[in-house]
């Protein structure tokens, strides 16, 4: 399929908020039982693994499921499955232009990950097309499909220009103004 505007990418889709998201990362690390839980929540599945992704001639990137693994899932200890036969026609979605892509990393003790969100924006490019990207850090105990489900969230209020740490850095800026200029007048 690897033409100019084709190629097949590594990682899972689903349809998250009215997001087309495409969930890579470690071999291992949760990207498949991770997308179940969100099915199971009722998003719609696009593909698991293997996402085949073209470039349309507006520059946006469409991605769908091989035909050969369309509806199907992998998930270790229970084999393959079918989402379609599972959870109905409703659970499924043959294609969706790409939004978001989630990279899901296994957590590293000595990392300094980004606490507060005020990083620059990440973004993955595919076909030079370049795509929002958020890094989730995986460790035990951490809920995945939350996560995912608020980062969808999150990306749909950039998109509206509303952005948390921005906000929380403006009201500490206006805080230590005030007492700044208390401090003056106590002088």
């Amino acid at each position: 399929m690897n033409k100019p505007d084709q190629k097949v990418i590594s990682g899972g889709m689903l349809q998250i908020n009215g997001l087309g998201v495409l969930i890579r990362g470690d071999s291992g690390v949760g990207k498949s039982e991770s997308s179940l839980e969100l099915v199971s929540r009722g998003w719609r599945f696009i593909s698991d693994d293997v996402t085949n992704v073209k470039k349309t001639s507006a520059d946006k990137l469409i991605g769908t499921s091989p035909a050969l693994s369309r509806y199907f899932m992998e998930i270790r200890g229970l084999g393959i499955i079918n989402i379609k036969q599972i959870f109905g026609s409703k659970a499924i979605c043959k294609r969706s232009k790409i939004d978001l892509v989630i990279n899901l990393k296994r957590w590293e003790q000595d990392k300094e990950y980004d606490r507060l969100g005020l990083d620059s924006l990440q973004e993955f490019e595919m076909l030079d097309v370049k795509i929002p990207q958020i890094m989730i850090p995986v460790a035990p105990g951490r809920n995945i499909a939350t996560l995912i489900e608020v980062a969808c969230k999150v990306q749909i209020l950039k998109e509206k220009g509303y952005h948390a740490p921005k906000e929380i850095s403006k009201r500490l800026d206006r805080n230590l103004e005030v007492k700044t200029k208390k401090q003056d007048k106590a002088k």
